[in-house]
């Protein structure tokens, strides 16, 4: 599925050649009206798939809007030889799917499409969560498969723990790899349920499930990992700012704590919970041995010093594999 891919345009034709994909190193970004200054901070050099997240149909017409900068962003992205994927859904509810899904399917499948052509996109990824993933999935997926396949397009899908059985296996075999949420196993929505919500266990747990009891090829598992955290407790409560830090934030604030996994604040204020780089390194190491790659959630999060989580990871599986 993964070649030396000719795209088209109406004017011109650009050959893009896709950077050696032994092991993927998945990033997501936001698709706002800043994406193209976001560019700067993306490290192309360590990455292979860039996701663009999120860009939905109008819940009625089931139509997309225009997006004049993906072309900025796909040529940027194909000269420095990464994927520019589509990423659809999100993690809140986007309960007009289930509309579109049952009366509009054709007509959204062909939309997708045509906006994977308008702006040269090298496939979808589709994170449709909760009760997105109704009696309509199965054949959203494989409907897209087809013209995805034909035009040799990749076709993903971001999984979590909680709905994993919503995903038939009919469907699950229609992805060319799966980009594993394993992380939010708690968070601020829920307090009464204080911890770490992304631990190297969880990692474990989430990698033997796709391929043990959902026959995935090793390949296929891009294992996720959180480049933020959760704060629990009375100082967090008060203060939003604290409660959901990125990594850039927590490296900058806390820099004796960028080995830790959590930050403990003075008078029993509570605990903040992260992933930091002895388990970034470590579950690289593990996405090596028992998966295909990693995903991050996202690369806007990420530093841009020494403390670079995407550079450790960069580093970490080059090492590992040679």
């Amino acid at each position: 599925m993964e070649e030396v891919l000719p795209h088209k345009d109406d004017t011109t034709v650009e050959t893009f050649v896709p950077k050696k994909q032994d092991f993927k190193v998945v990033g997501y970004i936001w698709s706002r009206a800043s994406i193209i200054d976001d560019l700067s901070k993306v490290d192309f050099e360590k990455i292979t798939h860039l996701n663009i997240a999120f860009i939905n149909p109008d819940p009625t017409s089931a139509t997309f809007s225009d997006m004049p900068a993906l072309n900025t962003v796909v040529k940027t992205a194909h000269q420095k030889g990464v994927y520019v994927m589509l990423s659809c859904g999100g993690g809140s509810p986007q309960r007009y799917y289930t509309e579109l899904l049952r009366n509009k399917r054709a007509a959204l499948v062909k939309n997708f499409i045509d906006f994977v052509d308008k702006y040269n996109l090298d496939g979808i990824d589709v994170d449709l969560e909760g009760d997105d993933i109704d009696a309509n999935y199965e054949a959203f997926i494989t409907e897209l498969r087809t013209p995805l396949t034909e035009r040799k397009k990749l076709l993903t899908s971001a999984v979590a723990w909680w709905t994993r059985a919503r995903v038939t296996d009919k469907a699950l075999q229609a992805f060319d790899f799966i980009n594993i949420m394993a992380y939010d196993a708690t968070g601020r929505w829920d307090l009464t349920n204080p911890g770490q919500h992304s631990t190297y266990a969880y990692a474990v747990q989430h990698l033997n499930y796709w391929h043990l009891q959902r026959s995935l090829n090793k390949k296929k598992l891009i294992l996720g990992l959180p480049f933020y955290g959760y704060g629990f407790g009375t100082v967090f409560n008060s203060n939003a700012s604290l409660a959901q830090m990125s990594w850039q934030t927590v490296q900058q604030n806390y820099p004796d704590w960028v080995n830790a996994d959590e930050i403990p604040f003075p008078n029993n204020g509570g605990t903040f919970y992260y992933n930091g780089k002895n388990t970034i390194k470590a579950k690289t190491e593990l996405a090596v041995k028992d998966g295909g790659g990693v995903m991050i959630w996202q690369l806007l999060y990420d530093s841009q010093n020494d403390n670079s989580l995407l550079k450790l990871i960069d580093k970490t599986h080059k090492e590992t594999t040679n």
